[in-house]
C-alpha cells in the first residue's frame, strides 16, 4: 500500500473517528445508548461519554501522529474498536435501534462492519 493511500486512510479514519467521538457528546448521545450492552456496569449516558472521549482522543491521535507512532495508535484504534464490539452484538441480540438499524437484518449486517474497522486501523498505521 502506498504511503500517499495509507495516509489518505488513516486520516479518514481519524476524522471520522473525531466526528464520531463529538457526535457521542452532543447530537447522537441517546442513538449510541442503544448500543451499550445492560451488563456494562455504568450508567449508559457516562459510557458512551467515555466513549466518546476515547473516540476523540484516537481521532486526534491519528491525525496528528508522527510515523514512527502510527503502529501503536493503530494497534490501540483496533482494539478499541474490538472492545466496543460487544455493544453492536448487544444492538443486534436486544434488538435495539439506533442510527437506522431498525431490523435485525440491518443490525446483522453491521456486525460484519465492525472488522473492516479494526483492519483499516491496523492498514493504514502499520511500518511498510
Amino acid at each position: 500500500m502506498s504511503t500517499l493511500v495509507k495516509n489518505v486512510a488513516r486520516i479518514t479514519l481519524g476524522g471520522a473517528l473525531l466526528y464520531a467521538g463529538i457526535s457521542h457528546l452532543t447530537t447522537a448521545r441517546q442513538e449510541f445508548q442503544a448500543q451499550v450492552p445492560d451488563w456494562v456496569p455504568l450508567d449508559k449516558d457516562d459510557t458512551v461519554v467515555y466513549s466518546g472521549l476515547a473516540e476523540i482522543a484516537l481521532g486526534t491521535s491519528l491525525l496528528l501522529i508522527d510515523e514512527a507512532h502510527q503502529p501503536a495508535v493503530g494497534r490501540t484504534t483496533a482494539g478499541f474498536f474490538t472492545a466496543v464490539f460487544p455493544g453492536n452484538i448487544s444492538q443486534y441480540v436486544n434488538k435495539r435501534d439506533g442510527f437506522g438499524l431498525d431490523t435485525d437484518r440491518k443490525r446483522f449486517i453491521r456486525l460484519f462492519f465492525q472488522p473492516v474497522l479494526i483492519a483499516w486501523a491496523l492498514l493504514s498505521t502499520r511500518k511498510d
